[in-house]
């Protein structure tokens, strides 16, 4: 069983550490959690099932009967829509990113422990290692082995010092070494510092802690900020580490599982295929090496089996707030916020599609925050959509129904063509010279609001048509 703490403030549960475990008791509680006691295999199965648990149930998965892994536990969809970010950060679900960005607004810098930290509890080092012994899972049908992919990978800038924290997928090709996939962004620059001194990076890789660290680590800052101040905003107290055993780096001292390693410089080996965020394949490339030093963990750890792969997953979930609460914060600066109503990164679009839920008060008004949005700090959307204050956001239906009744293609379809697309975009082709990673595509938008010159009275044209009474009439009252 796991090893749960109960916590209780005037009759609501929260989280007072900053424990993984804790969010699961959490969900827990408010049922958002099938425990799963028959026994499964992470090699045949296990995908599968958390998989359908939640795209048929709306359901996190804890499984505690591992084939070839006595006495671990494991979950999977744990953060894979709002509601359950809302439990795991103590927010409100209706007013997450509002809520997210008046915490952000000042970060909190972490601070060091002094004792024993919980994820100190066991100790591996050397030729006890044996990477085969966590519980991961063969997730897609194509993926070249088995992935870490809830790994959070912690190194320092060697010419700063300042921490940078990011996601990374790992495919274990070793009992003491996986691969080490790092696309053109932060943490590739900090390596490309170290192999210019032909030094191996040191990373911790942290498996396991609270969603606020998972949140920031994912989330696209500036370079230079350390992401730890950022979970310690969304907090409201500073993320407490302690000191890795064998690299020079600090820690989430609650976490359930740290594994230290550094990245070998100028190497790489074959890696992938891969099922990603976007719901396709990231093909088999050549991915850097990384090399374990010691592994430490709870006791009874936890690990953390995150589903990357078609869509709905923890990795769309994940991308997709982030991708929503930076865009609301640079849409703020557009035009006073251009009526902004809400912002939903479609994660059934694998991320790639935006909805602005905007009241356009002068022509041309979405087209503009349609702009603003596609050229955000993610690359990830490539199709963004404005819909009217009638439209619910999250409700595909509802969307199609307003770009078929509110959209005249040949003003209100515009395309945007040879610039810069999420690098796991496969219909997008590779910029001439580069690899893989660098993308040129076409971005498009679509303005499926109502013309903002009629009066309120034309307006009614374009309203749906509603069943008589649908608002006030429950379903449930007239049910067995």
């Amino acid at each position: 069983m796991l090893n749960f703490q109960k916590f209780n403030v005037l009759g609501l549960k929260i989280m007072p550490d900053q424990s993984f475990r804790t969010m699961l008791f959490n969900l827990e509680q408010q049922g958002e959690i099938i425990r799963f006691a028959k026994e499964v295999d992470p090699l045949t199965n296990m995908a599968a099932l958390e998989w359908k648990a939640f795209n048929e149930m709306g359901k996190a998965s804890l499984f505690t009967n591992i084939k070839g892994h006595k006495n671990w536990q494991a979950c999977s969809q744990i953060i894979a829509d709002r509601k359950k970010w809302a439990i795991g950060l103590n927010l409100d679900k209706n007013k997450l990113l509002d809520q997210m960005l008046e915490r952000m607004q000042k970060s909190i810098p972490a601070e060091m422990i002094s004792g024993d930290a919980p994820v100190k509890e066991t100790i591996t080092t050397k030729n006890d290692i044996n990477l085969f012994d966590f519980p991961t899972m063969l997730t897609s049908k194509r993926d070249g082995g088995r992935y870490f992919s809830s790994g959070i990978a912690i190194i320092k800038d060697p010419d700063t010092g300042i921490r940078n924290l990011s996601i990374h997928r790992q495919m274990i090709t070793d009992k003491d070494k996986t691969g080490f996939i790092m696309i053109p962004r932060q943490a590739r620059q900090i390596y490309e510092k170290y192999c210019s001194r032909n030094q191996a990076m040191p990373v911790a890789m942290v498996y396991g802690t609270h969603p606020a660290i998972f949140f920031a680590s994912s989330f696209t800052a500036t370079f230079g900020l350390d992401e730890l101040e950022i979970a310690g905003a969304l907090m409201g107290e500073p993320v407490r580490l302690t000191k890795c055993e064998t690299v020079d780096i600090e820690v989430p001292a609650e976490a359930e599982i740290i594994i230290e390693g550094e990245v070998l410089p100028n190497l790489t080996e074959p890696e992938g295929p891969f099922g990603e965020v976007t719901g396709t394949y990231a093909s088999e490339c050549e991915s850097e090496v990384f090399h374990v030093k010691a592994i430490t963990r709870r006791k009874d750890a936890i690990f953390f089996a995150l589903h990357c792969g078609f869509p709905v997953t923890d990795a769309q979930s994940t991308m997709g707030l982030g991708v929503e609460v930076a865009t609301k914060k640079h849409l703020k600066e557009v035009e006073g916020g251009v009526n902004l109503i809400d912002v939903r990164a479609v994660t059934e679009a694998g991320v790639m599609m935006l909805i602005l839920k905007i009241r356009p008060r002068h022509p041309g008004q979405a087209k503009t925050a349609l702009m603003a949005a596609l050229s955000g700090p993610y690359l990830h959307p490539k199709l963004a959509i404005a819909v009217d204050e009638d439209i619910d956001p999250n409700d595909l239906r509802q969307i199609a129904w307003s770009m078929t009744t509110r959209v005249h293609a040949e003003s209100d379809v515009t395309m945007i063509p040879n610039t810069r697309v999420f690098s796991l975009d496969n219909i997008s082709p590779t910029a001439p010279g580069m690899n893989n990673f660098a993308r040129i595509g076409t971005k498009w938008m679509i303005d499926a609001t109502i013309p903002a010159h009629l009066s309120e009275n034309e307006r009614k044209d374009f309203e749906p048509a509603f069943p008589y009474n649908f608002e006030s009439v429950n379903l449930s009252d007239y049910l067995p």
